[in-house]
């Protein structure tokens, strides 16, 4: 009922969360259910540490209507094909998670069973050889937006690095050019309804009261709106995800410009670098049982590629999520909502889904429960399929040399996670399903770079004849090289975004 409709909604926060959500309500409502509001507070900054993307955040640029080329140059963006893990496994070692599928199937069975079962005769290569997208990283070539050939046009895909900072900034301007008004003041207190406890208004620093039917928290790790005021309550996953701090820094770019993120395994954690236009962003995720901040810093410094742009910024967090993502009146969004660590290029993913669901599951102002526990049940899944695919990395390890690894290997996991990896070491099956967002080529890049091995590939797979398999195999591997021998280098592709096009 129209009588029923919104009149307002107030996002508390601004940053990638806040601005995301602002542009993508501003693009789907317009002023349809009363005005949008950003409160953003020049005091407290934000986190702004997640530049590196998978490729669902194309389909929120496309929801946008944002130019691809405008974007990449406006936040200094580069392509990313996937991300390579360096002495997770075990120390010395490197594969390759890319985005996109390995190749295509060759008969009833996918294509890793056929690989698998011609692995056991050898000259097949490499795993990794029937992905364009590994190959065509390692090369350091791009092809964006199509081209990729008809053939392996379906099996190719990429996301984006870009300053995230620049990233909020660029939506900013895009939301406010569509009627959202900022803020830019703090928040002092929450008030809420005597009857139901639901939020009423909230009162700034400069005596204003700010009212909405629906309120968006995207105050990041304090979750002013969601915790401090309506006490949602955190489930902790520390006990599987036991890293609870970083230290991030910029450094100038040095050599080739590649594309994909890269992810090395220290003692106490992982180091992340992250190539964009005009530096590179890196950061240790670590766990402070094991390292001092002090110590973090130190080692994050003595593995740069270039000079330090800056001092080395300490983030404290919980691995974990809230107990509801929606609650009352209130929507929590990015930080505010939980945090997985940006292991899997998951964080502004995360804040897209949320937001993504809100407009398919939109209140009015009678905020029926039901749409609030179906918005849970889905967030919760999500955030829980994503934890667990975090976790794999963990788990699957053989390295000894530290207290944290030799935690991991040993560490109960989730019940769920256990089955998927019973089910691919027995027969190299993937248990996926529909919600999953990392689907199989995702969980076999994993398995297989960190050495989990099934016992025996699918029955199905023995159909054809073994030099069959191997010789389609192979054209297959020299199509992929050719293809990606063709394709332009990533420093070409990005020099042609100054161009004028014609």
């Amino acid at each position: 009922m129209q009588g029923n409709r919104l009149r307002g909604v107030v996002i508390v926060g601004g940053g990638t969360a806040g601005w995301m959500a602002a542009a993508i309500l501003a693009r789907r409502l317009g002023t349809r259910f009363g005005s949008i509001s950003v409160i953003e507070s020049p005091e407290i900054g934000t986190i702004g540490v997640g530049e590196a993307t998978i490729p669902p955040i194309r389909l929120f640029n496309t929801a946008l209507g944002i130019d691809e080329d405008e974007f990449l140059s406006a936040t200094r963006g580069t392509i990313k094909l996937g991300i390579e893990f360096k002495d997770w496994s075990r120390q010395g070692h490197t594969y390759f998670h890319p985005f996109g599928v390995h190749g295509t199937s060759l008969q009833q069975v996918t294509i890793h069973q056929d690989w698998l079962a011609a692995r056991e005769s050898g000259a097949v290569g490499s795993f990794e050889e029937y992905s364009l997208n590994t190959v065509a990283a390692r090369l350091g070539r791009v092809l964006p937006s199509g081209g990729a050939g008809e053939s392996l046009a379906s099996v190719f895909a990429y996301a984006f690095h870009f300053d995230a900072g620049l990233y909020a900034e660029y939506l900013r301007g895009y939301a406010q050019a569509r009627g959202v008004s900022r803020i830019e003041r703090k928040v002092v207190r929450v008030e809420l309804r005597s009857d139901d406890g639901f939020i009423r208004a909230l009162h700034l620093d400069d005596g204003r009261q700010i009212e909405a039917d629906l309120f968006i928290d995207a105050s990041g790790f304090r979750g002013l709106l969601i915790e401090q005021a309506l006490h949602t309550g955190y489930e902790d996953w520390t006990h599987w995800l036991p890293c609870d701090r970083a230290v991030a820094v910029p450094c100038e770019s040095a050599g080739s410009l590649t594309p994909f993120t890269r992810s090395t395994a220290r003692t106490a954690g992982w180091q992340w670098r992250i190539p964009l236009q005009h530096r590179i962003g890196n950061g240790y995720v670590y766990c402070s049982r094991h390292i001092s901040d002090d110590e973090a810093a130190a080692t994050l410094l003595a593995n740069l590629d270039g000079k330090a742009l800056a001092e080395p910024r300490l983030l404290r967090f919980t691995t974990g999520r809230r107990r509801k993502f929606w609650n009352k009146n209130c929507i929590a969004l990015g930080l505010a909502s939980g945090f997985l660590e940006p292991l899997e290029s998951t964080s502004i993913h995360l804040i897209q889904s949320g937001v993504t669901q809100l407009a398919a599951i939109f209140p009015d102002r009678s905020f029926d429960p039901c749409d609030a526990e179906e918005y849970n049940r889905l967030q919760i899944d999500e955030f829980d399929r994503v934890r667990d695919f975090i976790i794999l990395h963990y788990k699957a390890t053989t390295r000894v040399d530290s207290e944290l690894w030799r935690y991991c290997a040993n560490m109960p996991i989730p019940d769920a996670l256990t089955y998927r990896m019973n089910l691919f070491r027995s027969s190299g099956r993937v248990g996926v399903n529909d919600r999953d967002l990392f689907v199989e080529s995702n969980w076999l890049s994993v398995l297989i770079g960190q050495g989990i091995w099934p016992r025996r590939h699918d029955p199905l797979a023995d159909l054809l004849p073994l030099d069959s398999v191997r010789n389609q195999l192979q054209r297959l591997r020299k199509l992929i090289r050719e293809t990606a021998d063709a394709m332009p280098t990533h420093e070409e592709f990005i020099a042609s975004l100054s161009q004028p096009q014609r």
